[in-house]
């Protein structure tokens, strides 16, 4: 007869262990020494277990042959392995947390609203959302601020996805402040650092409490720095040096009567996991992510497109080019890069080789200071 404790016999009868086949595609099985060591770490005052030293080596085959409802647990043991349970794969982690923030915060707050431009990351931001309700629908509108100088298909993309799925667009529109004189054009044409004051007066106007962003910790030293749940003050400005602790992915949603926060679900996912992930769901993007003939003209050590409101100086020539856009925003701030990838799987292979952000690459608007960013962030943009 066994001297194996009782107590360890029922809570491996409550959760046997089963073996692992050669067909099994399980990360890699833990051994049973690991096994061993999860039943030693346990407490064993008072409770009957045997001292933890003894333990280390674990228990013997023979030892669990007499333990009711343990057969296939020495049978493991015997073959030198113990199944373990399916790991998360990197975006399968990185989808998971963002899902959990999209829930909290609309279980925190009473009226939360999603950035949605049309751009990759917002449209990623928007599928996930459609997952962390699913079957249900988004529960909260998609907020956009409109420059006036946005490509037209980025345009088109955003109000068909709108209607596909029944959302409610709100649009902050920048054209509307210039006409009214509440804002003036820049002299060097870009409406991109304009784009604070629509949205702070669509905030306070619609009276949103949270709004989701898509912005990301590599894009940007200031977007490095600032926070999953980020605290806007009755302004709508932001204070890089009174930031709340996230310690253990718990979040503090707390705000004041005028106050709202931003929430950025993939703050932690790089250019390169949203690619893979636009890949793996096959979610649908405007077309001029994706390598396509366009007349560009350099300028600032940027392809520029030739549009309406982008067109070139005397001395800067026209050309017809290749290429495609890595980031979209204001029409004449943001740039191309030349490249033949025409499909998301060229595209992912693109980025893996890239060593330059691509804010970093393509942004007029991210270059005018050093803390461009951090500045227009303090002033209350996303």
């Amino acid at each position: 007869m066994s001297n194996f404790p009782t107590s360890v016999a029922v809570e491996l009868d409550a959760a046997p262990i089963t073996t692992a086949s050669a067909a099994d595609a399980a990360p890699a099985p833990a051994r049973d020494g690991d096994a061993a060591s999860s039943i030693a770490s346990r407490s064993d005052s008072g409770s009957g277990l045997p001292n933890a030293r003894k333990l280390a080596s674990g228990p013997s085959a023979d030892a669990l042959d007499a333990t009711p409802g343990a057969a296939s647990a020495a049978a493991a043991l015997r073959s030198g392995h113990l199944s373990s349970p399916a790991r998360l794969s990197s975006l399968d982690t990185l989808e998971s947390e963002a899902i959990h923030i999209i829930r909290e915060v609309v279980a925190e707050f009473e009226k939360p609203a999603l950035l949605f431009s049309g751009g990759k990351d917002s449209v990623v931001m928007l599928h996930l959302a459609t997952k962390a309700f699913w079957p249900g629908k988004v529960p909260f509108p998609v907020l956009h601020v409109d420059t006036g100088h946005n490509f037209p298909e980025v345009i088109d993309f955003r109000d068909r996805t709108v209607e596909r799925l029944g959302l409610k667009l709100v649009v902050g529109s920048v054209q509307e402040f210039i006409d009214s004189g509440e804002l003036a054009e820049r002299a060097d044409g870009t409406r991109n650092p304009l784009q604070t004051v629509p949205l702070l007066d669509a905030i306070q106007r619609n009276k949103f409490d949270a709004v989701f962003g898509g912005g990301r910790r590599d894009e940007d030293k200031a977007r490095a720095k600032e926070r999953i749940l980020s605290l806007r003050d009755e302004f709508g400005q932001w204070d890089p040096r009174n930031q709340r602790p996230e310690l253990w992915n718990l979040y503090n949603g707390r705000h004041t009567v005028g106050q709202h926060v931003r929430a950025f679900p993939i703050s932690n996912w790089t250019e390169l996991d949203v690619w893979r992930y636009i890949e793996r769901e096959n979610i649908e993007l405007p077309g001029l992510y994706y390598a396509h003939d366009r007349e560009v003209f350099a300028r600032d050590g940027m392809w520029r497109a030739v549009g309406e409101v982008s067109q070139p100086r005397e001395d800067e020539q026209v050309i017809t080019k290749t290429v495609r856009y890595r980031t979209v925003g204001d029409m004449s701030c943001t740039g191309a890069v030349e490249s033949a990838a025409a499909t998301v799987r060229d595209v992912v292979i693109e980025v893996a080789a890239s060593t330059i952000t691509e804010r970093g690459a393509t942004r007029a608007d991210d270059r005018i200071s050093e803390a461009a960013m951090e500045d227009r962030k303090k002033d209350g943009y996303f």
